[in-house]
């Protein structure tokens, strides 16, 4: 039976628990994870001993989003555009990719972790596809943090491919047309048993949000650091969610509306109790 997450000691486990009483924990974090090439180049290095680094950065990551409690993780590990990238590069990066897999699972199961992926696997070497369908089963019961990796992923794949499934089952008659909306769409995406990330987090100083999740993203609160992915760790996450704990969620309302709102649910539950 897998086990709860190895938990945080000393200094860290100060800092978990500081952040767990100064507001929310995020449900869902997505992380585009950039700077690999980058911090390797600065290093005189090949770009893959970015990528290796990255790893480490990925473990630390997701072992301190279980010890806090999050839900779900999302990380940006190869998108679409990224098979424009040398073959070589590409090859590299697959290698390296399935021996993570290989190399991690065990841990991320030993520690409550469920394995999701998402984008267009079919076109993942067979040997990765194995590997994560074997993952996937063998974490598939875990109820600690869901980690779903994004792999040959684009966000306008993603919408694309939900409006070819909507098109076909309107055509079937399994749907009608006057069924459409904003939530059944979203149930079409490949995330459509998950919650929208409450939180983005970018990497390298990077601006932009790359193709990623780009309806899911609508009212995602945003933290971009300078931080290259490979030298990213939990300080930089527990900054990303001391950050996002100060930001005030309207999700296109006004503050005076969340506040009456706050007030009449408080006032409601200390009398019917919670």
């Amino acid at each position: 039976m897998s086990q709860g997450p190895q938990q945080a000691t000393g200094e860290d486990l100060k800092m978990q628990e500081a952040l767990k009483r100064s507001g929310e924990i995020p449900g869902h974090i997505a992380i585009i994870m950039d700077g690999n090439g980058r911090w390797a180049k600065k290093r005189g290095m090949p770009r893959i001993a970015g990528h290796n680094e990255g790893v480490e950065s990925v473990r630390d990551t997701v072992e301190a989003c279980g010890q806090l409690g999050v839900k779900y993780l999302t990380l940006y590990a190869f998108s679409t555009e990224n098979w424009k990238r040398p073959e070589e590069e590409v090859s590299l990066l697959m290698r390296l990719l399935l021996r993570a897999l290989k190399d991690e699972t065990d841990r991320l199961h030993t520690n409550n972790v469920r394995i999701q992926a998402i984008g267009d696997i079919a076109k993942l070497p067979t040997e990765v596809q194995n590997e994560l369908i074997d993952d996937i089963a063998k974490t598939k019961n875990n109820t600690g943090l869901t980690l779903i990796l994004a792999l040959s992923y684009s966000g306008r794949w993603d919408i694309t491919e939900a409006v070819k499934r909507i098109v076909a089952d309107v055509k079937s008659g399994k749907l009608a047309e006057g069924q459409i909306s904003e939530e059944l769409i979203g149930s079409y995406l490949s995330t459509g048993n998950v919650p929208d990330p409450d939180l983005l987090i970018r990497t390298s100083g990077e601006f932009r949000i790359s193709n990623f999740l780009l309806w899911q993203l609508a009212y995602s609160e945003m933290f971009i650091t300078a931080k290259l992915w490979p030298g990213f760790r939990r300080e930089e996450l527990y900054e990303a969610i001391r950050s996002y704990q100060k930001r005030e969620r309207r999700f296109g309302m006004v503050s005076e509306q969340l506040n009456r709102d706050g007030y009449f649910n408080r006032l409601i539950k200390s009398v019917t109790g919670p």
